[in-house]
């Protein structure tokens, strides 16, 4: 699965060439998005130690860290030593005929390192150099670090996250500020190569965990605008639209959307519960919203005679949205997960055959996907530095010096 660049790459993105100086997540996101879209995207790790998330073990495949090999399929991996004047000379080369730079370090960290914007920027006025953060390149807490816990705080969404207000505050599950801000990254890279191409120069991208967190309060934030009240967490309720929410039935739960009149009208149909229909409590969204909790009771004492895939057969024949609460094992063995090809397998030097997510965008005309397995570290050194011009002694040497490994 090495040895051959981009030439196997398809998508989009194939001949973008991205360097990636970023660790554990928010910057491997990125990279992972526009390597699963073509681009060859070139991991660039610490040379003893490599991504801090090779260390997150338990849980490991034949030794390998199974958050690791997620996190950076699709990549070739190369590891210098960027303390050594030689470590930043191979990196300059590198960045020479790049067309990305992907960076997640804390503030004026490259800049100390002399490999700061305005200092690349001098080598390849093309580059555009994307910074991924806590909180971004400006503003009062620019120094800060960040960490998703930290962003999910400072954002507002743990203060809406929980099954009500007089709860202790919950995060999000997953860590869903370093993986949107990857996102947002990968989206903001997409476009300043979209105004390379017709300029040829190109510029900062600056997105941060912090942001990222704000962007996922668009309704919330909506009504704090509006009603100048900030509002608090629902439990899996919508702050907007009733019934949309999970319900018990008889061996488990239920999310019914039955968020609109017509949706309504039609699960009541369903259930045979049309007199809840004539309920003044009920009669509108905005009856329902202010009668949330007595509608729920009231569903409940229907949804709980029969079983969740009882209930989710009827409701979708019947053209109503509804599904079952999955855990993670159920969602990978779910026929649309596979159809989608949202699970995949790789083939790993060390781990051997190991299954991954696949890529959430499809492409019909330039498809993209997952192609390769994590490198291992320093795996494709040699190979990305004789395609940017170093002859075999000349990496003998910086091999000899440890300048890369």
């Amino acid at each position: 699965m090495s040895g051959t660049g981009n030439n196997s790459a398809s998508g989009p993105l194939k001949g973008m060439r991205v360097i990636e100086l970023a660790h554990i997540m928010a910057g491997p996101v990125c990279g992972l998005m526009l390597a699963d879209m073509g681009a060859d995207v070139i991991k660039v790790e610490k040379i003893s130690t490599g991504d801090d998330s090779r260390r997150f073990l338990p849980p490991d495949i034949n030794g390998e860290s199974a958050a690791f090999m997620m996190m950076n399929r699709n990549k070739r991996g190369v590891a210098i030593d960027l303390k050594q004047e030689d470590g930043k000379a191979v990196l300059r080369r590198l960045i020479k005929d790049a067309d990305v730079l992907i960076e997640n370090y804390r503030h004026d960290t490259m800049e100390r390192l002399g490999l700061g914007y305005d200092a690349l920027k001098a080598i390849n006025p093309g580059l555009i150099y994307c910074e991924i953060s806590g909180f971004g390149r400006t503003g009062p807490y620019k120094e800060r670090g960040g960490f998703d816990l930290i962003a999910q705080g400072m954002s507002g969404l743990m203060s809406i996250t929980g099954e009500a207000p007089d709860r202790p505050p919950v995060k999000v599950g997953p860590p869903v500020t370093d993986i949107t801000a990857g996102i947002l990254g990968a989206m903001g890279i997409s476009a300043a190569y979209a105004s390379k191409l017709q300029t040829g120069l190109g510029q900062r991208v600056d997105t941060s965990l912090f942001e990222a967190g704000i962007t996922h309060t668009f309704w919330q934030s909506a009504i704090a605008f509006a009603t100048g009240v900030a509002p608090g967490p629902m439990g899996s309720a919508h702050p907007l639209n009733a019934p949309y929410q999970a319900v018990k039935t008889k061996d488990g739960w239920l999310n019914i959307g039955a968020a609109n009149q017509a949706n309504w009208l039609g699960m009541l149909d369903v259930i045979d519960a049309q007199e809840l229909g004539e309920d003044k409590r009920f009669a509108t969204n905005v009856d329902r919203m202010e009668h949330r909790q007595e509608l729920i009771q009231a569903l409940e004492t229907v949804f709980i005679s029969q079983t969740t895939d009882s209930w989710v057969r009827l409701l979708n024949d019947a053209g109503i949205p509804a599904s079952p609460v999955l855990d993670v094992m159920q969602m990978h063995e779910d026929a649309q997960t596979l159809a989608r090809e949202m699970v995949t397998e790789v083939d790993h030097p060390v781990a051997g055959r190991v299954k991954t997510l696949g890529a959430p965008v499809k492409f019909h005309g330039t498809p993209g996907g997952v192609k390769r397995a994590a490198p291992l570290l320093g795996q494709h050194s040699t190979e990305v530095l004789q395609e940017v011009g170093y002859s075999t002694d000349e990496l003998q040497v910086l091999l000899d010096k440890k300048v890369i490994g």
